[in-house]
Order: C-alpha cells, then sequence, then structure tokens
C-alpha cells in the first residue's frame, strides 16, 4: 500500500489498518475514505500488490471460482472476503528502501490508468535524473531481450541529423536524419529524415517517413505515418482523425492504425 493525500484516495481502492497494520477493510474509490491511524491527512491505497503463501492462495481462488455471486475479481471478492477471517497486513511501500536509489525515488509508483497518468509514468524515465531509474547497478530491472541489434542514429548535416535527446530508444530502432526529444521509442522503430517527435510514447516497429512532426502522442505498435504527416500540432485536426484525450490532449493512434 502507498500513503496518499486523502483528497486523493478517491481515486483508488483504500485499505483500511488497525494501528499495528493489520487490514480491516477495504473502500473502492471512497467519497470520504478513511486515514492512517495516526496519519488523519492521508490514507492507504491499494497498489495492486500482494504477498500469499501459495497454497492458500490456491484454495481461495478455487473457493471464489466456485462462488456464482463472485466477479472473481482479485481486490474487489478475494480479498474483502479474507480480512475478517485471516490475518492480512499491510505493507507501507514509502517505507522501502533498495540500494543505489535518491530520495526523489523512494516508494516511486504510479497509477497507470488513465491515458494521462500512462504517459506521465513512461516520461517519468526520460530524465537526466529520473524519478524512476533504470540505471541503477546496485538494483537492476531486467527486460527480455529480443536479440535486436542496438539502437542505431546515422546522419550528421544540417536538417538531416540522427538523434535523441532527453529519451530512451528501444533496440533495433533506426533514427535516420530524424530527431527525437523528450520521448520514449520501442523496439524497431524507424524515424527518417526530417522527422521530430517530441513528447511522445512510440511503441514497437512503428514507421515515421521523412518530414513527420509528432508531439504530445502515444502511437501503438505497428503503425505508419505518412511523410510530412503533423500530429500535435492542430487540435481540432487532429481529433477529426484520432482520439484526443479530452483530459490532457494527448494523442492516441492505436495499433495497426492506417493513416490516410
Amino acid at each position: 500500500a502507498i500513503p496518499v493525500p486523502l483528497a486523493q484516495a478517491t481515486q483508488f481502492g483504500v485499505i483500511q489498518v488497525n494501528e499495528k497494520g493489520r487490514i480491516i477493510g477495504f473502500q473502492e474509490k471512497p467519497k470520504d475514505p478513511l486515514p492512517i491511524p495516526g496519519r488523519p491527512d492521508m490514507a492507504y491505497a491499494s497498489m495492486g500488490n500482494y504477498i500469499f503463501d501459495r497454497d492458500f492462495l490456491l484454495k481461495v481462488i478455487h473457493e471464489d471460482a466456485e462462488n456464482p455471486a463472485s466477479s472473481h475479481d482479485f481486490g474487489k471478492d478475494i480479498l474483502p472476503a479474507l480480512y475478517k477471517d485471516y490475518p492480512l497486513y499491510a505493507y507501507d511501500f514509502a517505507q522501502n528502501r533498495v540500494p543505489g536509489i535518491t530520495d526523489e525515488e523512494i516508494g516511486y509508483w504510479r497509477d497507470v490508468g488513465t491515458i494521462q497518468s500512462f504517459w506521465e509514468a513512461n516520461m517519468d524515465l526520460r530524465n537526466v535524473k529520473p524519478v524512476f531509474n533504470l540505471y541503477n547497478r546496485k538494483w537492476p530491472i531486467k527486460t527480455v531481450s529480443l536479440g535486436l541489434p542496438p539502437a542505431k542514429f546515422v546522419f550528421n548535416q544540417d536538417g538531416r541529423r540522427g538523434q535523441a535527446v532527453n529519451s530512451l530508444v528501444g533496440e533495433g530502432s533506426i533514427i535516420s536524419g530524424g530527431i527525437v526529444q523528450d520521448s520514449i521509442l520501442g523496439r524497431e522503430v524507424f524515424v527518417d529524415s526530417g522527422a521530430a517527435i517530441i513528447n511522445s510514447l512510440v511503441m514497437d516497429r512503428v514507421m515515421i517517413h521523412p518530414g513527420c512532426k509528432i508531439n504530445l502522442a502515444i502511437i501503438d505498435k505497428d503503425v505508419e505515418i505518412p511523410p510530412n504527416t503533423q500530429i500535435g500540432y492542430n487540435l481540432e485536426e487532429d481529433k477529426k482523425r484520432f482520439y484526443v484525450d479530452p483530459d490532457s490532449n494527448i494523442i492516441v493512434i492505436p495499433k495497426g492504425h492506417k493513416i490516410g
């Protein structure tokens, strides 16, 4: 569980605990969240992470599967049915410490239930001193490798300079005379000459043709952006072609979308 201000707790599932940290109740996005004992301005938001004895977990899952009244949701059905009869405790993630992290990284957690929060969580990784550091050698975070070649950056002429600044670029990607700034690129992304990607999240196997200008966008896998396309510079035009999040104006292009 992560402590959050009461005003923000209305957005989350809230865990109620007693003075010893034992769980005594759950609230799902409550209007009036109950505070942490001794901390009247804070509540415990559920992070959705649980540690169980395996045999006990299998037992309760099978029991829930046979209950026709259950929606079979872990947070809504299984956990609320357990806390009265079994000792369940909340772990305060804000107290968690791992080697090599800075004070700013302590208790890092993001709920990604909205387009804006999903975009922000990815952008957290791009800074010189990120609030969540993937490069901490004392506490490595490993990911799958597909055996692709390293990212490549080519051409170095005015107007055709392959570069990435304050950005993460996945393996197999080629920045061929374009610029990537304050963005996250997945695997096998191709950015052609004169293209510019700013403040955006681009997923695997996206082809960005020459002259494209992209700002404040989330582009899912296997999308091809035609030459000289502009995204994120004319909101009214973007709304005609794509989904635009009303809360953040982030443009979202779904997987495999054909832009014509």
